[in-house]
């Protein structure tokens, strides 16, 4: 549980959390697994020449089966991925059945693959027990066609051309959407749904909701037998039966839905039925083995084939058709509503108004448990930021099915594959056979891990569910993930690719907000991975330093078009690239690993050899980034004139260019930064001897390139470091320079420097160039969907922001530089810490103006009632006005700010366009903040008013009749309801206990704001625990 003021208390949400990890129940069974999008990924790939866009593109997906996963709106699977629930939607002037999310292919794209759609994640709990989804639905005609043709007619130097810009939601006709899911206070696999749909148009409007549920297919392959395949069949009006092998038997209940027309008779559900195989017919003008297919309701319903549905009323695949047509449609500001439910027994009827209690209870629960993650007072837009990164969390939560056996050598039931095809990718991870639930870097654009984006994924996730956050880290060092020499998979593009080593970093980071937060030291846990990590580790050291001398390559390294040349393929210019940013990345993973070692010896102390190991390999590989053979002669990476590292190409011996270009490649040897702490020290006597003994011996090594290790510095730590004192203050005056790196809205990706001095080189005729861009990328180096060039990242910025606060533990609050540069403002380096935090929270943040950097001033984005609250979580931004960019659902990396949030957003940050203010001048605000969450119950719960009564069915077994309609249900009625007036009436004891937790709360809240009166927030103190091995409190 998390603990706050020295107390324990778990929410519901920690119990349910709580009975998951003790394996009484099973709370995560079911989720959000269903991918956003299953065709085109590499998974479905059979094609001879690996061009998995063309091979399975969208207007396939609705009539072809799927080998690998499924997907969907909103969908919910077991966590096999074989049972789905998801959503479709007909407005009756659409071509097709909205089954699935569009957006571009590659191909398609100006910058590469691209969503064209508007949904929003905006709820969801760690065990799934409550998910909300909005999507935003045109009652006019999709514009596939316009999408497609205008993206294409535009190029690299152009805007993409994205839904909003159609003009398809002018007047705003379209529908409000909201998908919410919850599940029964004591059962995890009683599943509720309800969909309610709001009619945003000046005119009545028709809508038909389908949700359907069907199984993957697993019986076409000819890996099962027939007996193992699963069915659904209609048993009554409103019911139809599940049945499958491994997940037993489940119903889908359903309930009439209030009427929408002048008849005021209900919305009777239309049970149909299909199987979940390919339309050979439609797609290759081939025969079908039998006519039912899954295209089927497509064709039924928009088609009116009749005969495209089984009359049986059974199959692997149904749906329940509600039609919202009579006399036009829904009104204008009116809505549809949905109930059904997928359950182990059978009722006959569902009780409308305690299914609508449930879901509101689940609401609730929610916003307890998010409110006591974050408890301090902030304003109530960040609030929703937090919130909404964690939901986009847990919806890029998917079910990654992929057996490289099968993948490579085809089925038996299928024809086999193009023999060429085994050498196009991935053909050296035989040992790949994976089944599992994973964080995925974006829900439509990535439905695929990669390894550091996963890696960065964990530090919000360690927030709110360590345990899936471990459980992420210790996989991808399992042996049916690694490769047996020691290399992570990188994605699944090319598993062999490399991405930076950030593995160490997040499981120790990981590892330290569990202790924090929820008082839970895992051990096992660091332990495991640690041993994992080390046959990692080596293999970086054989494959990446190939001459053995600590200067090491990499490739691109996740900085897909940042260098002149692309770094994962031989250099043009012959050599080898020495790359700046691969030895930066390798220090700080020699740092992170000595981190972990001196954790473990504190219980162990065979790891303080091990820790010996790491400290002599660090002070190695820092010599050699600056002095390869030690010769007074030679160049390095360091250039002493720019006071800056850079790239260089080296030809053997002394013939070495410099590659001049100030980029994050230069950056990132701040990384390798780490105190370690006197006191853990003396208490590791092997350690200590072999520290102490480097420090007599080898002192040389280690004072020409970096802080020096006999100067004690802060509390008497001990600084290891690249940088020497001299070098970080040259590298931050570029860093804070506002017409370099530091923009308003964090730190770019390359200087601006370069936007008027771009660096070009000409090999053999063919000019290599790099400049400033700030948007999206001009080139297709790796997809052309992301650039480095630039734009503002967040996990780079997350990691420069530690390592600007571990300096400051050594150097404290004497050492300070200008911030920004040339202002005449001088800061230490805590300071600029949070203040590079805050500059990336103006990100999303709402700004004086009303305005989100984000939306790049558009005005529905900004100040429409039913979409300013919404934010899309992008995966880079514009370097100069903060334009969100690249895939709009990264919430792996970009839910960063949800930890940045947590760590500034509170007690210290501040608005956009709102100048530094000192603490004393915050009075006010505090005062009034923390009166309003003192005293509102409203407060605690982290919202200001429940849902109301929603529309229910005139046969509602419950009431006996129809319900009135409340209207503030649309956000009409201004009245609130105090949350305390709960649906579910709590037993004396637990108030009790929610009692005292909320006294603890207050006092904890209390102190905090009583610091920020007395000046004491003006000293910095970083997350220390969370970033060093330390001595554990007694």
């Amino acid at each position: 549980m998390v603990k706050i003021d020295h107390f324990e208390y778990l929410s519901e949400e920690e119990k349910r959390l709580k009975e998951d990890r003790d394996r009484t129940k099973y709370w995560k069974k079911w989720g959000p697994y269903v991918a956003e999008r299953q065709w085109a990924t590499v998974r479905e790939d059979y094609s001879a020449d690996g061009d998995a866009w063309s091979h399975f593109p969208h207007e396939h997906a609705r009539s072809r089966a799927f080998r690998w996963g499924e997907d969907g709106i909103a969908g919910v699977s077991d966590t096999h991925g074989f049972q789905n629930i998801a959503f479709s939607f007909w407005n009756e002037e659409d071509d097709y059945l909205k089954e699935r999310l569009f957006g571009l292919s590659n191909p398609q794209g100006n910058h590469g693959e691209s969503i064209k759609e508007a949904h929003f994640h905006q709820d969801n709990t760690p065990t799934h027990s409550y998910m909300k989804m909005l999507y935003k639905y045109p009652q006019k005609k999709f514009p596939y066609e316009d999408l497609i043709k205008e993206n294409a007619r535009r190029g690299k130097e152009d805007r993409e051309y994205q839904l909003i810009d159609t003009g398809v939601f002018d007047e705003d006709r379209y529908w409000d959407i909201t998908i919410e899911t919850a599940k029964e206070t004591d059962d995890p696999e009683e599943l509720l749904f309800r969909v309610t749909a709001w009619n945003r148009g000046p005119e009545p409007a028709p809508l038909h909701i389908i949700p359907q549920v069907w199984f993957r297919n697993c019986w076409a392959w000819g890996h099962e037998t027939p007996d193992k395949k699963p069915s659904i069949r209609e048993i009554s009006e409103t019911t139809a039966h599940s049945k499958h092998y491994k997940l037993g038997d489940r119903y889908f209940q359903l309930s009439p839905s209030p009427g929408v027309g002048p008849s005021g008779q209900d919305v009777m559900p239309k049970l149909i039925f299909t199987e979940n195989d390919t339309n050979f017919k439609e797609l290759y003008g081939g025969k079908n083995e039998q006519p039912y297919v899954k295209d089927a309701f497509h064709r039924y319903i928009v088609d009116e084939d009749k005969k495209a549905i089984n009359p049986k009323k059974t199959g692997t695949k149904s749906a329940a058709w509600f039609a919202f047509n009579e006399g036009g449609g829904v009104a204008p500001g009116e809505c549809a509503v949905v109930r059904f439910r997928i359950s182990k027994k059978y009722d006959g009827y569902l009780d409308e108004e305690e299914f609508d209690d449930i879901i509101e209870k689940r609401r609730e629960e929610a916003d307890e448990f998010y409110y006591r993650i974050s408890p301090l007072p902030m304003a109530e837009d960040l609030r929703n930021i937090q919130r909404q990164a964690f939901a986009g969390m847990m919806w890029t939560k998917q079910h990654y099915h992929f057996i490289w056996d099968q993948w490579a050598n085809g089925d038996p039931s299928q024809p086999p594959p193009p023999p060429d095809r085994k050498a196009i990718r991935n053909a050296n991870w035989k040992h790949m056979h994976l089944d599992d639930i994973l964080s995925m870097p974006d829900s439509w654009e990535y439905p695929f891990f990669a390894a550091w984006d996963s890696a960065f994924h964990c530090i919000p996730l360690a927030m709110i569910d360590p345990d899936f956050a471990k459980k992420q880290l210790d996989l991808f060092t399992r042996e049916w993930y690694m490769h047996p020499n020691g290399q992570l998979p990188a994605y699944e593009w090319n598993f062999g690719d490399v991405n930076p080593p950030v593995h160490a970093w997040a499981t120790f980071r990981t590892f330290k907000i569990e202790r924090k937060m929820y008082g839970r030291q895992d051990l096992d846990f660091l332990e495991r991975v640690f041993q994992k990590l080390l046959l990692n580790f080596t293999w970086w050291v054989n494959r990446k330093d190939y001459d053995g001398k600590n200067v090491f390559e990499g490739g691109f390294l996740g900085l897909d078009n940042i260098g002149l040349f692309n770094r994962s393929e031989p250099l043009p210019t012959g050599g080898v690239l020495e790359q700046a940013d691969s030895t930066g990345w390798m220090a700080f993973y020699c740092l992170c690993m000595l981190n972990i070692a001196l954790e473990l010896a504190k219980h162990r102390r065979i790891y303080e050899d091990i820790a010996s190991k790491f400290f002599e390999h660090f002070i190695l590989i820092s010599d050699a980034m600056t002095y390869k053979s030690g010769s007074d002669n030679e160049k390095s990476l360091w250039n002493e004139e720019d006071g800056f590292y850079y790239d260089a190409i080296s030809w053997g011996g002394p013939w070495t260019q410099q590659l001049p270009i100030r980029s994050l490649v230069g950056l990132i040897p701040l990384y390798a930064t780490l105190t370690l702490e006197p006191e853990l020290i003396n208490k590791l006597p092997s350690f200590k001897k072999r520290v102490d003994w480097f420090i007599a011996n080898r002192h040389d090594v280690a004072e020409r390139n970096m802080a020096s290790i006999r100067k004690r510095g802060k509390d008497n730590r001990i600084l290891l470091s690249l940088v020497s004192k001299d070098r970080l203050e040259k590298i931050l005056k570029r860093m804070l320079d506002e017409d370099e790196f530091f923009s308003e809205h964090g730190i770019r990706s390359l200087s601006k420097f370069h936007q008027k001095n771009p660096v070009a080189m000409d090999v053999n005729g063919q000019e290599f160039k790099v400049s400033y861009i700030s948007g999206d990328s001009d080139s297709g180096l790796f997809g052309g969907n992301s650039n480095w060039r630039g734009p503002i990242w967040l996990c780079v910025n997350f990691l420069l922001v530690e390592s600007l606060q571990r300096f400051y533990m050594f150097y404290g609050p004497s050492f300070q530089v200008e911030c920004p540069t040339g202002s005449g403002d001088f800061m230490h380096l805590g300071h600029v810490s949070e203040e590079i935090q805050h500059r990336l929270q103006h990100l999303m943040a709402r700004g004086d103006d009303g305005r989100r950097a984000i939306n790049d001033g558009n005005d529905l984005m900004d100040f429409d009632p039913h979409w300013k609250d919404n934010l899309w979580f992008y995966e880079f931004f514009d370097g100069d006005s903060g334009r969100g960019l690249g895939a709009t659902h990264q919430c792996g990396w970009t839910g960063l700010i949800a930890r940045m949030i947590h760590d500034t957003g509170s007690l210290s940050c501040r608005l956009p366009q709102t100048p530094r203010t000192p603490s004393t001048g915050m009075n006010h605000y505090f005062d009034d903040t923390f009166t309003r969450h003192l005293t509102s119950d409203t407060g605690r719960r982290g919202s200001q008013s429940p849902h109301p009564k929603m529309r229910r069915s005139s046969t509602s077994r419950s009431l006996g009749a129809r319900s009135d309609f409340d209207h503030s249900a649309n956000g009409d009625d201004e009245d609130k309801v105090s949350v305390g007036n709960s649906v579910v009436t709590e037993n004396a004891e637990r108030e009790k206990e929610r009692k005292e937790a909320d006294e603890h709360t207050a006092h904890y809240v209390s102190e905090q704001l009583s610091r920020v009166r007395s000046h004491q927030s003006v000293d910095f103190e970083p997350n220390g625990d969370e970033f060093e091995a330390q001595l554990d409190e007694q």
